[in-house]
C-alpha cells in the first residue's frame, strides 16, 4: 500500500517492515526536515527519500520507510517532472534566489522567438555542470557547504536527459516553463545556461516537483495531514491493551 492523499488513516501501516508515502514538500524545508519530521512521527530510524528538493522548492517527495527504503533507488531512476519560472536578466552563486542576485542586463531586444529558440538546445541528452550549492559531496564533504564558506572546486560537466521542456508563458523578466528530465539533472543549471544561451543571464525564480515518473503531487499529503493521521493511528494503538484486557475479564 500506498500512503497518499487519500489514506484516511493508517491502521493497517507497519512502518518497520516499510511503507512508501507521497508527499508534497512545503516551501522552506529541506528533504532532509521531511524525513527527520516523519521519522520522530512513526518511530522508525531507517528513513529515506527518493531524490532531493532544494528548500526553495515543493512538490513531490516520495518518502520509504523500514525495508522499503531498499526500494528508493528504483524511484530515483523515474523522470522527473517541474513546473517553474526563470528570472532573466539576473546571476546568482547559488542560480536562483537563495544567494545575493547580481547584475541588471537589458532584456529588452529579447524577443519571444528568441526565447523559444534558446528552449530547443537543452533538449534530449545534454552537458551541464551541477551548481555549487548542491547536495553532491566530494571525499565525503557537501559542496553546499564548501559554496557557504567561500570555497570554489571546478566540476566536470555530466551528461543528463531532457525530454521535454515547454515554454508555458512569457512574461518579461519572466519565463513560465515545464521540464521533464533524467535523474540527477539540475534545474537551477539550465535556469543558468538558459540565461547565458539568450546572453543576459538567468537565476531559477520558483521551482516545482508535479511528478516522478507516474505518481503525481496531486496524490500527494502535506505534511501536516500525515502528522494528523499519525496522532490518531498513535491513539489507537494506545486503545488495543486496555480493549484486550476487558475482553478478558
Amino acid at each position: 500500500m500506498m500512503i497518499k492523499k487519500e489514506t484516511n488513516n493508517l491502521s493497517s501501516c507497519d512502518f518497520f517492515s516499510g511503507e512508501i508515502i507521497l508527499f508534497d514538500k512545503p516551501l522552506n524545508w529541506t528533504s532532509f526536515d521531511v524525513v527527520s519530521k516523519i521519522r520522530n512521527a512513526v518511530g522508525v530510524k531507517k528513513v529515506g527519500h527518493a531524490g532531493t528538493l532544494d528548500p526553495m522548492a515543493t512538490g513531490l517527495l516520495i518518502v520509504c520507510t523500514g525495508k522499503k527504503t531498499k526500494e528508493i533507488l528504483t524511484f530515483q531512476d523515474l523522470e522527473k517532472t517541474y513546473t517553474g519560472s526563470i528570472l532573466l536578466g539576473k546571476k546568482s552563486k547559488s542560480m536562483d534566489l537563495e544567494t545575493e542576485l547580481i547584475g541588471d542586463e537589458d532584456i529588452s531586444s529579447i524577443k519571444d522567438e528568441d526565447i523559444n529558440s534558446a528552449r530547443e538546445k537543452f533538449l534530449g541528452n545534454i552537458l551541464q555542470v551541477p551548481p555549487m550549492y548542491s547536495a553532491i559531496k566530494l571525499k565525503g564533504k557537501s559542496l553546499y557547504n564548501m559554496a557557504r564558506k567561500g570555497r570554489t572546486i571546478e566540476l566536470k560537466p555530466r551528461e543528463v536527459s531532457v525530454s521535454k521542456f515547454e515554454i508555458l508563458e512569457i512574461n518579461k523578466p519572466y519565463v513560465k516553463f515545464e521540464i521533464i528530465c533524467s535523474k540527477g539533472t539540475y534545474i537551477r543549471s539550465i535556469a543558468n545556461d538558459f540565461g547565458e544561451e539568450l546572453g543576459c543571464g538567468g537565476v531559477l525564480n520558483s521551482l516545482r516537483r508535479t511528478a516522478i515518473g507516474e505518481y503525481s503531487v496531486n496524490d500527494a499529503l502535506s505534511v501536516d495531514e500525515f502528522i494528523s493521521l499519525t496522532r490518531e493511528w498513535k491513539a489507537e494503538k494506545e486503545k488495543e491493551p486496555s480493549e484486550c484486557i476487558q475482553q478478558i475479564i
